[in-house]
């Protein structure tokens, strides 16, 4: 960050000067786009017969709705207007201080980084001039320290300026706070009333939305509604396949009734998701009931509109959408071959939708379970859900400018992100990337300038990398309604009731609540909010803080980087170093001594993490030439160690490769033992790497 850019952490009170670049998708083919399509005569024909359906159903419905007390229902909807109006006046409330407090937060900035950090510069190009013992060096001194002492102006006249900003504001400051707390206390005493009179209405509906009689005549009528009569139409005209396929689903009230439970097909694309629904079906007997059942049908009605897929930059045939039925394929075999989390088989169809609809190719899902498994898998068995796999963009997600990297074309975006690093938006992607690879849901969370994750644990959802839930949204919903969805669901049968409020919302046609608008919704629709905050209310979830807030645009230290999260027990066994008939010697890494941190491997056996310099001590029997190599795994740029033999004055390059992810040999380095004790020393890396062995293979040995 530029030392006149405002901190992440400021950027609720202030205007950041810094958009993450990254948020716009990089590598990525877009979706077709899909042209308006016109009727034929059987389409037309079809339309008819849907919208009849449906005005049939609504009529229905409205037949066997039960009255309201009148007077009841006034007095919610005089809370609401109240809620408006003392809305508005807390938002301007808010709106005057915050515009006090950055005034504040700007003179701050320019003292403390912008000026400050000018004279650091102007400092390390001073000492850089005095250390010049070249003319290029002294004129690139020279340039640094004119660049340094320009922007330090800069800052002083910032600075002035922004004090005398301050100046005419900070007397207001006491009544701008007093004004602002009693706004706030009106709004939520207003909102108390506003709950109050929905629970009155609630209570008097209770009976009815408890009762399932009328579930089969409004999930049909919600599918009819949502998908429109000339949606259905467009997709069945194509064929008698995609017509029996609509027939089959409006006939089929469960399975309407589960697709509704779990959110509804994306974008009201019923056609496109049953179509994906059976040939998953047709292409695997696993689908059927149970766990990958949910996963059918929460892919299903998740890629009802195709996702694009992000694709190497040098494979520009490659497809342009993800394939669902592929999709739900490899999270099948996954799951079969146990790489999934162990909270996977417990997701609901509404959890796994945001799963499987990760953008990446599936062989890099595949590739990030078996990278993470090889280089960091305390990561992997991290007791803390809350970063359990995504806690490998604090250890090795660097936060770099683009001009610090160039990714390459021959790899994967998110072996690139991993590689080299990125703002908060790559950062945020190989979060959401890494934790559904591993079959847990992700919602992914924006912020002012900024991205970040939303994921799910036991204990509720949490934000990575960011601020709280109050200041997210995403996809055109706010984070605070998504979470109070997550929390409502955990309670299956009275969320019941709030899918019937919104039901008859739709089959009423109704204006749905948008969370994004203040005083949207109509009456069944915010009953049905309601109906979640009352249950939410009973239950009293846990309240999960943002993890990782300070990290947003900042590095882990990197002593924390390489520090291993699950530590191993170590038994003398594994620190054994073995002797082969042949001279071979192996050390363990647990027979490493002083930066290595040592960790569980999959499938068994140890492993190190090393991120400092460290030693290996070894009694050799045989003196002589050896080719030492090491098994590593390096998910960063190839670097140089220098190795050390005993008390040598000289050293040895032994040549860490980048191996993306995976385990393998670095190249052989010859060194010379003596008979009895030898000491490696290796130096400290650049950046952290998996050690398993060290292998020290003869060359020319004595054997007397």
């Amino acid at each position: 960050m530029k030392n006149n850019e405002i901190p992440m952490n400021r950027f609720l009170l202030v205007t950041v000067t810094v958009v993450c670049v990254a948020l716009i998708p990089g590598n990525i083919t877009a979706a077709p786009k899909t042209d308006s399509v016109t009727l034929t005569p059987a389409g037309e024909k079809l339309q008819a017969r849907y919208a009849a359906m449906l005005s049939n159903l609504q009529a229905e419905i409205q037949k066997v709705l039960p009255p309201m007390d009148e007077r009841k229902k006034a007095a919610f909807q005089e809370a609401r207007e109240m809620v408006k109006k003392a809305t508005a006046d807390a938002n301007a409330a808010k709106r005057s201080l915050e515009k006090l407090q950055s005034a504040k937060a700007l003179v701050e900035h320019a003292k403390n980084k912008w000026i400050a950090g000018a004279e650091k510069g102007i400092a390390a190009a001073q000492a850089a001039l005095k250390n010049a013992t070249t003319n290029a060096e002294r004129v690139a001194a020279q340039k640094e320290l004119a660049k340094w002492q320009a922007n330090k102006e800069d800052g002083i006249k910032a600075l002035k300026e922004r004090q005398e900003a301050w100046e005419k504001l900070k007397n207001d400051e006491p009544k701008l706070i007093l004004a602002d707390q009693n706004a706030q206390a009106t709004l939520a005493r207003a909102q108390t009333n506003e709950f109050n009179a929905a629970q009155a209405l609630l209570a008097e509906l209770e009976p009815f939305l408890s009762n399932d009689k009328l579930d089969t005549a409004l999930v049909k009528c919600v599918v009819l509604t949502e998908a429109t009569p000339r949606g259905l139409a467009e997709f069945a005209q194509q064929g008698r396949e995609q017509e029996s396929l609509v027939e089959q689903l409006l006939a089929d009230s469960a399975l309407m009734k589960q697709m509704l439970e779990a959110g509804g097909a994306k974008a009201g694309k019923y056609g496109p998701a049953m179509q994906i629904y059976t040939a998953i079906q047709k292409n695997t007997p696993h689908a059927k009931n149970g766990i990958l059942q949910r996963l059918a049908l929460g892919t299903s009605l998740e890629h009802a509109v195709p996702i694009a897929q992000r694709n190497r930059a040098d494979q520009p045939g490659a497809a342009p959408v993800v394939d669902p039925v592929k999709r739900y394929l490899h999270y099948e075999k996954a799951y079969f071959d146990g790489e999934l989390d162990p909270a996977f088989p417990n997701m609901t169809a509404w959890e796994c939708r945001y799963i499987t609809n990760a953008d990446a190719p599936d062989h890099v899902l595949a590739w990030g379970r078996q990278m993470l498994r090889n280089y960091r898998p305390d990561h992997v068995r991290n007791p803390d859900y809350g970063w359990r796999y995504s806690g490998i963009v604090r250890t090795d997600v660097a936060y770099r400018h683009s001009h610090e990297y160039k990714d390459t074309d021959s790899l994967e975006f998110y072996q690139n992100v991993l590689k080299n690093g990125g703002l908060c938006g790559r950062r945020a992607f190989f979060g959401r990337f890494i934790v559904r690879a591993f079959g847990l849901p992700v919602w992914g969370v924006t912020q002012k300038a900024h991205a970040a994750l939303g994921r799910w644990t036991p204990s509720g959802w949490v934000v990575n990398l960011g601020a709280n839930w109050q200041h997210s949204w995403f996809e055109g919903r706010s984070g605070s309604d998504f979470l109070l969805e997550t929390q409502a669901r955990k309670s299956p049968q009275d969320y019941q009731k709030v899918l019937r409020a919104q039901w008859i919302g739709v089959a009423l046609g109704e204006q749905k609540y948008d969370s994004m608008k203040d005083n949207t919704g109509g009456l069944w629709n915010m009953l049905a909010l309601f109906q979640k905050k009352a249950i939410v209310a009973a239950t009293k979830p846990s309240h999960l803080d943002a993890l990782g807030q300070e990290l947003a645009e900042a590095n882990e230290s990197e002593a924390t980087k390489t520090t291993a999260i699950v530590k191993a027990t170590v038994t003398d066994a594994d620190k054994t170093i073995r002797i082969a008939s042949n001279g071979v010697i192996t050390i363990p890494a647990a027979a490493c001594a002083g930066s290595v941190q040592l960790m569980k491997s999959f499938p068994d056996g140890l492993q190190a993490v090393c991120g400092g310099t460290f030693t290996c001590d070894i009694e050799t029997p045989h003196p002589g030439r050896y080719a030492l190599t090491a098994r590593v795994v390096n998910v960063h740029d190839e670097e140089q160690i220098q190795l050390t033999l005993n008390d040598s004055k000289t050293s040895i390059v032994v040549v860490i490769p980048f191996t993306c992810g995976q385990w393998e040999q670095t190249k052989p380095a010859e060194i010379t033992l003596a008979r009895g004790k030898n000491t490696l020393h290796f130096a400290k890396p650049t950046h952290g790497f998996a050690l398993k062995d060290i292998t020290l293979t003869p060359l020319a040995i004595e054997t007397k």
